[in-house]
């Protein structure tokens, strides 16, 4: 997605670190990159303002739900391992989901 405006800080760097700056998970000085292209970007702030609606309805409709320490541990240590630049194999994370039972006739 881009605008199709030059800008200093290019729309696709902002949209693959959104939920970074939505979470306050970076340095203030990229915080403060983010915030002026919000101001000169219609189609990301519309971005950001979509992506931070639904962050607030999963916190307020899940937020009292306790995770299973298993489940949080798993979901780290793939986080882990993406960060670190190792790739997951999609069918580790399929298989370890419950199997939903077939639809019956």
């Amino acid at each position: 997605m881009s605008c199709g405006e030059p800008h200093e800080t290019d729309c696709s760097e902002v949209l693959d670190h959104l939920y970074e700056f939505l979470d306050h998970e970076m340095p203030d000085s990229d915080c403060t990159k983010f915030e002026v292209h919000f101001e000169e970007c219609s189609p990301c702030l519309e971005k950001y303002g979509l992506e931070q609606a639904v962050k607030k309805l999963v916190k307020r409709c899940c937020g009292s739900d306790d995770v299973p320490t298993d489940l949080r541990a798993k979901v780290m240590g793939r986080i882990d391992l993406i960060r670190a630049g190792h790739l997951v194999p999609e069918q580790d994370i399929t298989a370890s989901a419950p199997a939903t039972p077939a639809p019956q006739e």
